[in-house]
């Protein structure tokens, strides 16, 4: 099996572990609140990462990576995972997991916009449609198909949620921005994010929620999605990344995941899917793609 081979099929890995994330996300909502998902999820994946770290014998790496950038180590875990997660879980909270989920996906757009005044990035003609696009495909999936109907939002819930969703996007590309200047080993580095951010995941819990008690169900989804999430499914995809020739390729395999996610969602969930959330996603996944080739270009 050649190395490219592998990479396909641990991308393939990867997009099936993410898919099944927006199911598990509304499964560990129904018994827990927001603020107790992201304190269980957040401590199960720092563990796990801790846990790696360890097999690969880099913990000596812990403190000298953070000697380097303390600030910015603070400040990424501040972003993620921290205030991420808390916008993430309120909109899966708040909406349809359809909705949520494919409205996380237009982050690459936030990120294009934020990379203007923060990068010194210049925003294209072509740059600009593809946003347009993408923002267009959030609009219909929001509206359930009906831009000029804005009866879909009426509900405070609904806007909040929809907030929230777009928040976590702007909150993920800043975390990407500044993650752009840590230096050093990836999956240490993800570990000191985790443990800057813990942190404040346990002061918020403490001051908004409560730790104990939670339902078994519960807390077997948030271990779940903290397995999964920034565990495995990272892991696996540094591995692809490592071994493809061809980046690109593997990163467009990823795009499988939010319509895989839809299947879980339909059968597992029993949501029905809306028309308009795939036209809307598809204008989404589009757009970045459109995006990615004119940023290589």
């Amino acid at each position: 099996m050649t190395n490219n081979t592998k990479a396909c099929c641990y991308a393939l890995a990867t997009a099936l572990l993410w898919s099944t994330i927006a199911t598990a996300f509304k499964t560990a909502l129904q018994h827990l609140d927001p603020a107790q998902l992201v304190f269980w999820s957040v401590t199960t994946s720092t563990v796990l990462l801790t846990v790696i770290v360890m097999m690969q014998g880099k913990t000596g790496l812990i403190a000298s990576q953070f000697r380097q950038t303390p600030k910015l180590f603070l400040l990424l875990g501040l972003l993620n995972p921290f205030l991420y997660h808390v916008a993430l879980f309120g909109a899966y909270d708040l909406l349809p997991a359809q909705q949520a989920q494919a409205l996380n996906y237009s982050w690459p757009m936030a990120l294009t916009l934020l990379a203007v005044p923060l990068l010194g990035r210049r925003l294209s003609f072509a740059s600009l449609l593809c946003c347009l696009l993408a923002y267009a495909g959030v609009l219909v999936i929001c509206t359930r198909g009906d831009p000029g109907n804005l009866q879909a939002l009426a509900g405070e819930a609904n806007k909040t949620g929809v907030l929230l969703a777009l928040a976590s996007t702007l909150i993920w590309a800043l975390y990407w921005i500044f993650n752009t200047r840590r230096a050093g080993d990836p999956v240490v580095g993800l570990l000191l994010c985790f443990l800057s951010g813990l942190p404040w995941v346990i002061a918020s819990t403490a001051a908004f929620s409560s730790f104990w008690p939670v339902a078994p169900e519960g807390l077997a989804a948030a271990a779940y999605v903290g397995l999964v999430e920034m565990g495995f499914a990272y892991i696996l995809w540094l591995k692809a990344l490592k071994l493809a020739d061809n980046t690109a390729m593997v990163s467009n395999i990823s795009y499988l995941s939010p319509f895989l996610s839809l299947i879980f969602i339909a059968n597992i969930l029993g949501e029905a899917i809306y028309p308009a959330t795939y036209a809307g996603l598809i204008m989404i996944i589009v757009a970045v793609l459109a995006q990615q080739r004119l940023s290589k270009t």
